[in-house]
């Protein structure tokens, strides 16, 4: 019998419990760890902000879920693996003290790490967390007018909620018979180009937000936050009156044991999923050092990489399933020019544009349809 550890309850966690069950004898123990048995559906959180979801529509209980697939939950926090002695040691929760593993796979996402920018935590919203979700929804209920600021800042690894919480707020204080009384910006420590290297990319953003009337200020590196200000470490200084950022992304560093992680603690793998450089480790999801924005699709996609190479591990199989990083995402305009995107990563190839309400619909199709499979 083989015991299987999954370390983290996110997308990729719970797409590879899944594929795992599927493809595994029931002779064999799969169990997910994650700190939480709360899954969050992240990509709907500016629709929590603007009240238009409720954190129970977006949310379900990982322990019911996985009881449905055969398959342990352990609610705890890991403070370390013992990769030489093939251990995972709990702090506390359900459990606490150590796991033994015969293949483990790695799916602890990424760590928000706003002490990279001075006063972050104590001005600044964000998107990532329900809390999050929840609190600046009611920042925005109480604004009236100034100047909105919504970006991210270096590090930060999430194009998608900076454009979609800018256009739904463009619509709502446009609703309230407010919208000209304020000004909203996206800024952004990338150069001019819209956060995406392709032209077609960036004609069609540049499209919708010049049909909401809303500014774009690239090359702005946030590295302080002051009561009403933000600035960069050349003393460019942007005053505002409500701020929603995306934080430095980092990995999961120095709890995935030493010589698996680079120096931003993101975990390196190779195209099996594969943690490089120890056996029997596979890793998937935002934990990983792949480049290009941290997406549910692709950890989804890396995790059913990672899940068919570790059965064929245990089944006695050389690991042969290649993993193909694809950028796919959808940029919910909230009208006709909603956004979908497609690009080869590690191919030389203009990326894929498509335009519509179509894509808006399809994004939502794909959350009911995660509730349902997964919930």
């Amino acid at each position: 019998m083989a015991n299987v550890l999954i370390l983290g309850g996110g997308f990729a966690g719970v797409v590879a419990a899944g594929s795992l069950a599927q493809q595994l004898g029931k002779e064999h123990q799969i169990t997910v760890i994650s700190r939480s048995r709360r899954f969050v559906f992240y990509p709907a959180m500016v629709r929590v902000a603007f009240g238009q979801s409720e954190p129970d529509d977006v949310s379900f209980d990982l322990r019911e879920a996985m009881l449905d697939r055969r398959v342990r939950f352990i609610e705890g926090e890991v403070a370390r693996i013992d990769v030489e002695g093939r251990r995972v040691i709990l702090a506390h929760g359900d459990l606490s003290g150590a796991l033994n593993y015969d293949y483990l796979l790695l799916a602890l996402g990424r760590r928000l790490a706003t002490e990279r920018v001075t006063g972050f935590f104590e001005h600044a919203h964000e998107l990532l967390t329900m809390r999050g979700a929840l609190k600046f929804g009611e920042a925005i209920r109480s604004f009236r007018d100034g100047h909105v600021l919504i970006g991210q800042c270096p590090g930060a690894r999430l194009p998608v909620p900076v454009y979609e919480a800018a256009f739904a707020l463009s619509s709502l204080l446009d609703e309230r018979g407010e919208r000209a009384k304020s000004k909203i910006t996206i800024i952004s420590p990338d150069p001019p180009g819209l956060q995406f290297s392709d032209g077609n990319v960036a004609r069609a953003l540049r499209r919708a937000l010049d049909e909401h009337a809303i500014d774009y200020l690239p090359d702005f590196p946030i590295a302080k936050i002051t009561p009403g200000a933000v600035s960069t470490s050349n003393g460019d200084v942007l005053n505002f009156d409500l701020l929603m950022l995306v934080p430095p992304f980092r990995g999961p560093g120095p709890i995935a044991g030493p010589g698996l992680t680079d120096d931003e603690g993101y975990i390196a793998v190779d195209g099996l999923m594969r943690a490089q450089g120890v056996e029997r480790i596979y890793a998937a999801g935002d934990c990983v050092n792949l480049p290009g924005p941290k997406l549910g699709h692709m950890a989804e996609q890396q995790a059913e990489v990672a899940a068919e190479n570790l059965a064929a591990e245990v089944n006695g199989q050389a690991p042969a399933a290649q993993y193909d990083h694809e950028l796919m995402l959808v940029i919910d305009e909230g009208g006709r020019e909603t956004i979908f995107m497609h690009q080869d990563l590690w191919r030389d190839e203009p990326a894929t544009v498509r335009q519509g309400r179509f894509w808006s619909w399809a994004k939502h199709v794909h959350e009911r349809y995660w509730k349902a499979m997964h919930g």
